[in-house]
């Protein structure tokens, strides 16, 4: 992710064609609480999340390695993608194509797609804010350590 990339006044993070596994232009929205955590990070250079090499990003590695040294072995950073999908299916009553589209997935037949211009943008905005509320610690809630076994 790159500052150049993040439009703060329009909530979006605009991902390049030429970083996209479909080699399209993708639009995430971003929701309120994404945008006070962008802009309370400070600027290092060109990335959001720089390495530790100057002038690079932050390694495609290095979740998985947190989790390592976490020593989290039932969970993938892949896993975390999963996760909204099955929020988004299971809790939300977003339709299954603006989940998709908001996963950057390709849906539909070849007629569907062509037919299919737009990326429900707005739509995409409200699930974004439904997930960030989910995710955020609740007021006086317990947090639960789960057993390995």
């Amino acid at each position: 992710m790159r500052w150049s990339e993040v439009d703060f006044d329009k909530k979006i993070w605009t991902v390049p064609a030429a970083r996209m596994k479909a080699a399209r232009e993708h639009r995430v929205p971003l929701s309120p609480r994404a945008v006070v955590i962008l802009r309370k990070l400070e600027k290092l250079g060109e990335f959001v999340f720089p390495g530790q090499a100057r002038n690079k990003p932050l390694s495609n590695k290095s979740m998985e390695m947190v989790l390592r040294r976490m020593k989290i072995e039932n969970a993938t950073v892949h896993g975390f993608r999963s996760s909204f999908r099955d929020w988004a299916g299971n809790v939300s009553s977003t339709p299954r194509e603006v989940v998709e589209t908001a996963l950057a997935h390709v849906i539909g037949d070849k007629a569907e797609q062509a037919y299919r211009r737009g990326d429900a943008l707005e739509k995409r905005r409200t699930l974004m804010e439904a997930w960030a509320g989910y995710c955020e610690p609740k007021i006086g809630a317990e947090v639960v350590h789960i057993s390995k076994r």
